[in-house]
């Protein structure tokens, strides 16, 4: 890599480990595009960390996602160095309840919005032979839970795309990981802040993972530090997925 400042997109990335995410890359001089659909806190975060907002509703259709990456990469003057696909939706529900809408909107952003992305920007980052793309996963992909059974899916594919992925792109100098947070507190789910922390209390940290904890070791698997990393899953979860309390 050389001394050229980078560049970076972050899907999801107007709240949450999103928002945390886009601030820490933006503080090791990365310029960031910033998405989602919320346009003002989109527009404000871009401001906060001298980044750059392209509004994006990943659900949109297969053109709409071509769209916006050539969007990204206009904005970033033709090069994006990092891709973070972050956004996605978690109804977790007993599998008969979950709507049909649902469903089909949940498969559009976790798994399919990723795979458009990945296409549409990997190549380049090859050709190049330099590129980093973290995918963001969830301690559910690999436990058994009796609710949820859609979206633990749609994240055991996203750990799948990273190992196919670094195998695919790995040879040409791009890096594809996967950062996988546990019980994490935040905007989309602080409505039910004493179930979250209820649940965190069983694993060895005690309580929920900060999305500014997921970001930062976002922010190093993006870094030339971590140049070894490739193809894994890295939790961040407190020790949940590796112990058991009781036994």
């Amino acid at each position: 890599m050389t001394n050229t400042p980078r560049t970076a997109v972050v899907t999801g990335s107007t709240s949450g480990i999103g928002a945390a995410t886009a601030r820490a890359l933006a503080a090791t001089g990365t310029t960031v595009v910033v998405t989602g659909r919320d346009v003002p806190r989109g527009t404000a975060l871009a401001e906060e960390i001298g980044g750059i907002f392209i509004p994006a509703d990943l659900a949109g259709t297969f053109a709409d996602l071509r769209s916006f990456t050539a969007a990204a990469r206009e904005a970033l003057s033709g090069r994006v160095d990092i891709l973070v696909n972050n956004a996605g939706i978690y109804p977790v529900m007993p599998t008969a309840d979950l709507p049909d809408a649902d469903l089909d909107r949940m498969l559009a952003i976790n798994v399919r919005a990723p795979h458009v992305l990945v296409a549409d920007l990997a190549p380049a980052m090859a050709r190049r032979g330099y590129g980093i793309i973290i995918n963001i996963g969830s301690w559910m992909s690999r436990v058994g839970v009796p609710t949820g059974a859609g979206y633990t899916a749609t994240k055991a594919a996203i750990e799948q795309y990273t190992r196919t992925w670094a195998a695919e792109y790995g040879p040409s100098g791009v890096r594809v990981n996967t950062v996988a947070p546990g019980i994490t507190l935040t905007p989309g789910n602080e409505f039910a802040q004493d179930m979250v922390e209820a649940q965190a209390k069983s694993t060895p940290a005690g309580v929920p993972v900060k999305p500014e904890e997921v970001a930062a070791l976002v922010a190093f698997v993006a870094s030339d530090a971590a140049a070894g990393i490739n193809g894994a899953t890295l939790d961040v979860d407190g020790g949940l997925t590796a112990t058991r309390l009781t036994w």
